[in-house]
Formats: structure tokens, sequence, C-alpha cells
């Protein structure tokens, strides 16, 4: 068995159940709530788990324990020796690492600086120290990301190419965000909105928050 600590709603833990999903390595897995709003993640008992304090986190049965959502979604691929979600090939790797990687410092990273500094984020006990104008700066980046990964998906079915990856799951996360907060994808990204409608009845993304409790 192996653990992962997280929260059901949470963007960046989607990433990682969906991937566990699309793995079918649910029975495998334990997963250990962590409360966000009361900081449970910011405790030095949580941080002797991951220094940054932050959510998932998964714990193996040797006491080993991973963060950071491409660092587990690429364990939880390769565990069964057959990668469906980071590649076979040189190439899909690296197109599939770099488009994860555009996802998160474009998209998803930027909409989250926007709710823990322009929104009243994850409350008072959490949010030590709040930059508006620099919350505001990042949500208009999260924008054109989307905008970004528009273009991309008007030219192909999946963010990295021709099938569901590691990077596809990146931009759901991004998008799962914005979906709880008081921001919108531009009218003009309407492939983008397309495909997330597309992808929400997909199991492993439609399922992600009850299928583990």
């Amino acid at each position: 068995m192996m653990k992962i600590y997280d929260t059901a709603l949470g963007p960046f833990p989607a990433r990682v159940r969906i991937a566990i999903a699309e793995k079918s390595l649910e029975p495998r897995i334990e997963f250990v709530p962590i409360d966000l709003l009361k900081g449970e993640h910011k405790t030095a008992t949580f941080r002797d788990k991951n220094y940054s304090g932050t959510v998932p986190v998964l714990g193996l049965e040797d006491g080993t324990f991973i963060s950071e959502c491409v660092a587990i979604t690429r364990y939880l691929d390769v565990l069964d020796g057959m990668p469906t979600l980071t590649g076979t090939t040189p190439k899909e790797q690296g197109v599939i690492h770099m488009m994860t990687k555009r996802a998160e410092m474009e998209f998803i990273e930027a909409i989250s600086i926007y709710f823990h500094h322009a929104t009243p984020g994850l409350g008072p006990q959490v949010e030590k120290y709040q930059n508006w104008e620099w919350g505001i700066y990042q949500r208009d980046k999260a924008f054109a990301g989307m905008r970004y990964f528009d273009s991309i998906l008007r030219q192909q079915p999946f963010v990295a190419g021709d099938f569901f990856s590691m990077a596809d799951m990146a931009v759901l996360g991004g998008l799962i965000f914005v979906d709880h907060l008081d921001v919108e994808v531009p009218t003009e990204c309407y492939t983008l909105s397309s495909w997330y409608k597309a992808m929400q009845e997909r199991p492993s993304v439609k399922n992600r928050v009850t299928m583990f409790k």
C-alpha cells in the first residue's frame, strides 16, 4: 500500500488522483486527508514529509516521501513498466515534460498565486503575506497561458500531441482551479473550454473526488 496525503478538492491533488485512476492503482492507495484551512500542511509534522509544505505527497512503505505532481506521476506511471502518461520514446517524454512545465509556469502556478494573493485564499491563519498587485499580475499571466493552450488544442487533440498525458493533467489542474475562483476562461478560448468539457466526462477526471473517499 501507498499513502497519498492530500485534500479531495485541490487542483494539484487532482493531477495525481487522475493519474492514479488512469493507472488503475486505486486498490493500492490509502488517502490521508490534510486540512488546508487549518494549516495542517504547514505544521512541522507535515513538513517532515514535504519541506515545501504543499500537497499532494506520496508516502511509500519504506518511509520514502515523494512530493511534486510531476515526480509522483512519473513514479506511478512506471510502476507497471508500461508508462502511458509520461511517454515511452525520448521524443514523447521530452514533449510531455516540456508542455507540463509550461502548464505549470504559465497557468496553474499563476492562477495559484492569484488565489493566494488577490483573494482571501486559505484564510488569515495560512495567508501570512499577500500582495494584491502581484496576484492580479499573475491572474493576467494565467489568462495568457489559457490563450496559449487554446492555440495548442486547435492543432491537436491533447496538450502534448495525440494521446492523454501528464501535460493534460497539468492544464486540467489549472482549469479546476479556475472553476473555484471568481475568474473565467476568456471567451475567445472556445477550443480550450470545449476540450475541458470533454475531459470532464473522462472517468478519471469525473470521479477524481468521489472515487477515493
